[in-house]
């Protein structure tokens, strides 16, 4: 059964159509929070070209996310980062066979509306593009295309489903190979979830009101939260992910799946990577096929990561204070 919490019924992104046969229903809840289900247990893999597309879907990645440029080469270039190019985006769409995605910039509602219009299965409104508002994220009801947000906290990923987000990930930093900030975060979100959890197994109906005001998100979403005891959307984990190993470890914590971009094909083995990183996605819970897939890659060849103290660009704090 695919929760509903936060749903907001006939908003302006579902469509109904009718003729004399049936009706069919497009941009519902239940239709945008059940293709993100449909991702669950596998890796979503950036990519830039035609090229990376098919190393994804030949690895047997779930869907391709496409940008101008992979995190990490955002993070080198500078600049102001935004969507792809559509043209590489339709050229992609008409190669593979699988899913695929595309980011906008935080708040950038007309990215957004272009994205929509080229038929992206998904949107991810991205703090790795450069947030083009500061205080506003999109109002994702009124899209019939469902969305992706990142996240840090519950609160964070609370008020991103509360605008209309029918799929979270966990920020972590992208493109530094580095997955410490993705644990933290999943971490975060687990342990706050526990937290609202056991106010509402013990009753307390006040407690769970103020928790709502901290979280600064309404009090039924929060409640239907704390019933289930998970997040009411899937939550996949990105940010930092460059190995099988990382990949099954947040699998572990909780995660639905896996985001993937600059630790596939800033390795040297990106071909292998793909394919072993999936093989761990699909089986973290058998380590003996973890470590076979482990074995497939080449610690030598891996991005050069970095250390996320002495990052002055943290992509994971931009669109987080709203």
């Amino acid at each position: 059964m695919i929760p509903l919490s936060g749903d907001i019924p006939n908003s302006k992104g579902e469509i109904k159509e009718a003729n004399e046969m049936t009706s069919i229903s497009r941009g519902t809840s239940t239709l945008k929070r059940g293709f993100a289900h449909m991702l669950k247990n596998g890796v979503v893999m950036d990519v830039t070209t035609v090229e990376q597309a098919l190393i994804a879907e030949e690895a047997g990645a779930v869907s391709v996310m496409v940008l101008d440029k992979l995190p990490s080469d955002v993070r080198k270039a500078g600049g102001v980062a935004r969507t792809a190019s559509i043209r590489i985006i339709q050229e992609i769409m008409d190669n593979v066979t699988i899913p695929v995605m595309a980011k906008c910039r935080i708040g950038h509602v007309y990215e957004a509306n272009v994205l929509a219009e080229t038929n992206v299965d998904m949107i991810d409104e991205s703090e790795v593009l450069t947030p083009a508002d500061e205080y506003h994220h999109i109002w994702k009801w009124d899209y019939t295309t469902p969305f992706v947000n990142g996240a840090r906290s519950l609160g964070e990923a609370l008020r991103r489903v509360e605008e209309g987000a029918a799929m979270i990930r966990t920020k972590g930093e992208p493109g530094t190979g580095n997955v410490a900030e993705a644990i933290t975060h999943i971490k975060k979100v687990n342990d706050e979830l526990r937290s609202i959890k056991s106010i509402y197994d013990s009753g307390d109906k006040q407690d769970l009101v103020k928790m709502a005001r901290e979280l600064k998100v309404s009090y039924s979403l929060v409640e239907e939260t704390a019933k289930i005891g998970r997040l009411p959307v899937v939550n996949f984990a990105a940010g930092g992910i460059a190995t099988p190993a990382d990949a099954a470890y947040l699998m572990s914590l909780g995660c639905d799946g896996i985001f993937v971009g600059s630790g596939i094909f800033k390795a040297e083995d990106a071909k292998e990577r793909a394919r072993a990183v999936v093989l761990a996605t699909t089986f973290w819970e058998e380590p003996d096929k973890v470590k076979e897939a482990q074995k497939m890659i080449d610690e030598r060849q891996s991005i050069l990561g970095l250390d996320v103290k002495d990052l002055e660009l943290k992509m994971q704090e931009r669109g987080g204070t709203v």
